[in-house]
């Protein structure tokens, strides 16, 4: 028989940095945007994504509600998903881009917390760390009066908006992390086509309906912002597509640690084209961040790799 062609060593790390990079020049993009509100964006990225996936759904024939017994699980999924885009999206828009970068970062932590609570998956006291560390990162970035005084510096804007984009950065995180909990729950039973087009109906019918009340729906006045909100729907899409590529041919758990590449490319882009330094609180707050995401990638990792060992046995 023909011998299989080898991989190309790295390829998924490759990928995994070029989705990063893709992402985050979507996210420099959304800053640029002066007159659209993040829902509107938000909106218009679930347009790019059902457009993506209808293809898929016909050509695996999956229907488009799925088995009876996932639909409302895949309904948690599709809301949980969109919200936590919407919320991510407002945060771009109100703080600093490296700071909304950082906190979203905390996710694969909750993620570990809210596995050990609602599908008994193990919570070590290094998890319990990690979560600390997590935590510790996300107040430095917010810096409350209570703990830093009433004069803050190095944010955009008043420190009103700036609280309020970092709890919608936390809120999305939890959001993406509940979204995590759900897939792992749900597993290979739901094909991964139907999963990202839940996110995107409910995620559009959502906004929609946001919209509507906040009486924010309009074309974007200018050709740049509508050549920009093109742009973030097809990056964001990019980037989707290359980070799962990454993960069907590399672990899980090296792509995680290279995935933090894109907190480097927050602080590069928002230096260079926003023309915002960040503070050395900021960067104090990635360190935990991305010290304590990298710690829970490394032991879930290892974890696996053990798992795997142990049934080969």
């Amino acid at each position: 028989g023909t011998k299989k062609k080898a991989a190309c060593p790295g390829l998924g790390l490759f990928y995994t940095v070029l989705s990063a990079f893709l992402f985050s020049v979507a996210s420099l993009f959304l800053k640029k945007i002066e007159d659209v509100h993040s829902v509107e964006v938000s909106a218009f990225r679930c347009v790019f994504q059902m457009a993506f996936v209808l293809p898929g759904l016909i050509y695996y024939k999956t229907g488009f509600l799925g088995p009876k017994g996932k639909r409302i699980v895949l309904f948690f999924r599709g809301f949980l998903g969109s919200t936590a885009m919407v919320l991510l999206y407002y945060s771009y828009q109100v703080m600093p881009l490296a700071d909304a970068t950082v906190i979203s970062f905390s996710c694969p932590v909750f993620t570990s917390l809210l596995a050990w609570i609602f599908l008994k998956e193990k919570y070590s006291i290094w998890d319990l760390l990690f979560t600390l560390f997590a935590i510790t990162g996300v107040i430095l970035i917010a810096r409350p009066p209570f703990l830093f005084g009433s004069r803050v510096a190095g944010i955009e804007g008043n420190y009103s908006d700036h609280l309020k984009g970092t709890i919608a950065a936390i809120l999305s995180t939890v959001s993406a992390a509940l979204t995590l909990v759900i897939l792992r729950k749900v597993g290979k039973s739901v094909h991964y086509c139907l999963s990202i087009w839940y996110y995107a109906v409910i995620g559009l019918i959502g906004c929609v309906i946001a919209l509507f009340f906040l009486n924010e729906w309009r074309l974007p006045h200018c050709g740049k912002d509508r050549v920009l909100l093109i742009l973030i729907g097809v990056l964001g899409l990019g980037g989707q597509i290359f980070l799962t590529k990454a993960l069907q041919i590399e672990k899980a758990g090296p792509v995680s640690i290279m995935k933090t590449v894109d907190v480097v490319f927050a602080f590069i882009l928002q230096i260079l084209f926003l023309n915002h330094l960040p503070t050395w609180w900021t960067v104090g707050g990635a360190l935990c961040v991305v010290a304590s995401s990298t710690g829970t990638a490394i032991r879930k990792w290892r974890q696996s790799v053990k798992e795997a060992k142990q049934s080969e046995i």
